[in-house]
């Protein structure tokens, strides 16, 4: 088999794509329409991340990308999950009040849940004309994973271990996300205790092709066609890069943010529950030094809540040390280019490595 026979796979058949490479849905803005558009002109597939955009934030952004091309997209939600449970935020509220304060804010209230949009933004996803639709956190309802089917979208879920694998394949999911530990951003366990979840995409991804049979995707550590060619080596029907990405012309990126990336260590990553409550990567930080330190973080997705109008007056005002830095451990690794040339790279050296 040649080294352009190994990047056609079992994804890249199904969604009619070009490359095996998967631009990540990066919830909070980075992942741009012009972003998702130009990964999927140049051949891969971009996605939006929308947990946090309202039906109509989510229309607007689709209907962004099909002005710019005709190519595939897809579109990514948090799955429901339960209602955290009651706790005082009294303590989280005062820890944070200096920040605020330090950044011209005024003093922090508490955090109301937000409303139940999902269905809404289930709906506005069905009509986006995306050819995928991938969850994190978790199994939406059946009903939801029907329609999804229905429209002939592409299924995806997000597994940390094979035990969650195997709960999609038996969910109808078909194709599996397999998050290795060293991926930025939030980790999508929900079968167990995210500490025992923290598995490396090595040991992960075989394993869960292997349980499941399914097309599954590497995350996690993936920053140029080396890595792309050991997933496909593994097992992978293809990668979802976020932190690659993260550095692209096209990104949304705050300059600071942009500026972090570029000074970054492989060793210069930790887990955090700082800034949104629930685990997840990023590059550490004053906040997240201090606020771990302290100890007192409320439950996703009040600190989320809470934590918003600081990290938003930050970006605005270029300062990092408040921002929720999301990075993978291959950080170092990424090279600010525009995303055409991202894809094309990784492809050129995918196949190099795959030849010899």
């Amino acid at each position: 088999m040649t080294a352009e026979q190994r990047l056609s796979t079992d994804l890249t058949r199904r969604l009619g794509i070009a490359h095996p490479v998967v631009q990540a849905p990066m919830a909070g803005g980075s992942d741009t329409p012009e972003l998702v558009a130009a990964v999927g002109a140049a051949g891969g597939i971009g996605f939006l991340g929308s947990a946090y955009r309202t039906p109509e934030q989510i229309s607007a952004a689709a209907a962004a990308v099909r002005a710019k091309t005709d190519a595939p997209f897809g579109v990514n939600l948090f799955a429901p999950t339960p209602a955290p449970p009651a706790v005082d935020p009294g303590p989280a509220v005062s820890r944070l009040a200096g920040y605020f304060e330090e950044l011209g804010l005024q003093r922090p209230v508490a955090p109301a849940l937000p409303p139940d949009g999902f269905d809404a933004q289930v709906a506005a996803a069905l009509d986006s004309g995306a050819a995928a639709f991938s969850f994190t956190f978790g199994i939406p309802p059946a009903a939801v994973r029907q329609a999804i089917k229905a429209r002939g979208m592409l299924l995806i879920g997000t597994a940390t271990t094979v035990a969650e694998a195997v709960q999609l394949k038996e969910a109808g999911f078909e194709a599996i996300v397999a998050q290795g530990a060293e991926a930025g951003g939030h980790r999508g366990t929900f079968a167990g205790a995210f500490e025992a979840s923290m598995v490396g995409s090595m040991a992960l991804v075989p394993q869960v092709v292997d349980a499941t049979g399914l097309p599954v995707l590497a995350s996690g550590g993936i920053m140029d066609g080396r890595g792309l060619a050991a997933a496909l080596v593994l097992g992978a029907a293809g990668v979802q890069m976020g932190t690659a990405f993260l550095a692209a012309a096209e990104s949304g990126l705050p300059d600071a943010y942009r500026a972090a990336l570029g000074t970054a260590r492989e060793d210069g990553t930790r887990v955090t529950r700082a800034f949104s409550g629930r685990p997840a990567r990023g590059i550490a930080n004053r906040f997240m030094d201090e606020v771990e330190a302290a100890g007192e973080i409320l439950p996703f997705p009040l600190q989320n809540g809470l934590t918003r109008p600081l990290r938003t007056e930050a970006a605005r005002q270029g300062r990092a040390e408040f921002l929720s830095l999301w990075a993978g451990q291959g950080v170092p690794m990424a090279r600010p280019q525009a995303a055409a040339d991202l894809v094309a790279r990784l492809v050129a050296e995918a196949q190099a490595a795959l030849g010899r």
